[in-house]
């Protein structure tokens, strides 16, 4: 099942947040808000947002700082693939550039239209998705390697304990042969459940990705 698609809007004019918040909830999305930098960073840790909408002038922190701590600080590392739109009353190309060379997604300038915003919200969210698609795929790969790897390992192992078995003189040397031979076996499967394991949840992630990407554009979930 697909869940709701989490929006941090970060803005310190009240107005904006509650225009967003009764905007975006009536489209399907889990709307929280922040109205400060420092805020919105603490927020980013807790709710670990699928897109931060963010405004660039605001007290404590800016949009600006707050975009270069989330994508260089370590203390951030695990959330730095957060996208984010960033919002300014700047029209200087200067400013446009700076956001997006910190790492924002998208940057629009106030006053906006909304229509294109969510348009916009939208793109951000599929273009995300997609990049956590192919990161998918490229585990499964790694981890079909893997598996082959590990197969191939126990096959050889079984191989060799069956060839001494055959060549054994005695009834006490082949059971013991043929009890090594078990235990490699035991030992294969115990490296081989959590690979499926694995493969089984980024089967599911996959699912659920590909389901998103289903839905009309007039569904947020």
């Amino acid at each position: 099942m697909v869940t709701k698609k989490r929006i941090l809007v970060v803005d310190d004019e009240q107005i904006n947040l509650e225009f967003f918040e009764v905007m975006l909830s009536k489209l399907g999305f889990d709307v929280r808000k922040a109205e400060n930098g420092q805020e919105a960073l603490e927020s980013i840790r807790r709710l670990r947002p699928d897109l931060v909408i963010l405004d660039n002038i605001m007290p404590k922190l800016s949009g600006w700082e707050v975009t270069r701590i989330l994508k260089t600080s370590p203390e951030y590392s695990e959330f730095a693939d957060t996208p984010i739109i960033m919002f300014s009353a700047l029209d200087d190309v200067k400013d446009k550039v700076e956001g997006l060379e910190l790492g924002a997604d998208d940057y629009i300038t106030k006053p906006f239209n909304f229509a294109e915003v969510l348009a916009r919200i939208r793109a951000v969210l599929r273009s995300h998705e997609l990049l956590r698609q192919i990161e998918n795929r490229e585990k499964r790969i790694a981890l079909g390697d893997a598996t082959v790897a590990e197969m191939s390992s126990a096959i050889a192992e079984t191989e060799k304990a069956l060839g001494l078995i055959a060549e054994a003189t005695g009834i006490d040397e082949a059971r013991a042969l043929a009890a090594e031979a078990a235990r490699a076996l035991e030992a294969l499967a115990r490296r081989i459940d959590p690979l499926a394991t694995e493969s089984s949840g980024l089967r599911r992630e996959s699912q659920d990705i590909s389901t998103m990407r289903r839905k009309p554009r007039t569904e947020a979930r």
